[in-house]
């Protein structure tokens, strides 16, 4: 009995984390909480591949996932970063049709799964949560034309500039004189996410620690000196 209890807070925990969810009655999120199953991946461990058609909302409890895809030269393409109370896999609530793109486990990864069948049942008893789900679909739609601007009218410099600007926003800690990013891109990433190689972020980062505007701790902590220089090469 308490392992049921226990497992029906975490459920309850994952639910209440997502915004789409985020002005249901406790009741309703109870409601929610009945229909979750959850999935565990390793570091490492792909969720799903170009091409699977999608079981319904996949929900991060805990851990972070990668969002990408292979270029034509078979390079890797990071799309997103997700984190905890994000999702993926709100176009399989709407149609069957296949994912253009890789999920992979950036660290080991809690999901809690709503299947689509389900959820097309809380849809019907709480439609406007459709709308808070194209609410993030605009806002992923947005952040995707950025990038595709970025990668193809900026240069490596601005790439970067934009890249640190956006993680300060997400992951963003402010001290007395510097910000703190603490990260879940490894350089190879990094690289991955602004189209350039791992050699050029490498160095370009440096150039950046040089001129005082960012100090390097370790490969995944970040200080960001100076926010206004970095907006200055966008």
């Amino acid at each position: 009995m308490e392992n049921t209890i226990c497992l029906s807070c975490h459920h309850k925990m994952c639910a209440s984390k997502v915004p789409i969810f985020k002005n249901l009655s406790a009741e309703e999120l109870t409601d929610v909480t009945r229909l979750i199953v959850r999935r565990k991946y390793k570091k490492g461990e792909l969720i799903f591949l170009e091409g699977n058609k999608l079981e319904g909302l996949y929900i991060i409890n805990h851990g972070k996932i990668k969002i990408f895809k292979y270029t034509k030269e078979g390079k890797e393409q990071i799309l997103y970063i997700l984190s905890e109370g994000d999702f993926i896999g709100e176009l399989s609530l709407l149609n069957t049709e296949e994912v253009s793109y890789y999920a992979e486990a950036m660290a080991p990864v809690n999901i809690c799964l709503i299947k689509k069948s389900d959820f097309d049942e809380i849809l019907n008893q709480k439609p406007q949560i459709s709308l808070r789900i194209l609410e993030v679909i605009s806002q992923r739609l947005s952040k995707l034309e950025g990038l595709v601007q970025s990668l193809g009218t900026k240069d490596v410099e601005a790439r970067i500039a934009q890249m640190l600007l956006d993680l300060k926003a997400e992951y963003g800690i402010e001290a007395a004189d510097y910000i703190e990013l603490t990260i879940p891109l490894t350089r190879e990433d990094m690289a991955n996410y602004i189209g350039v190689t791992r050699e050029t972020i490498s160095r370009k980062l440096s150039s950046l620690q040089e001129e005082g505007i960012i100090k390097l701790v370790g490969n995944k902590k970040i200080l960001i000196l100076d926010a206004d220089a970095l907006k200055d090469y966008i």
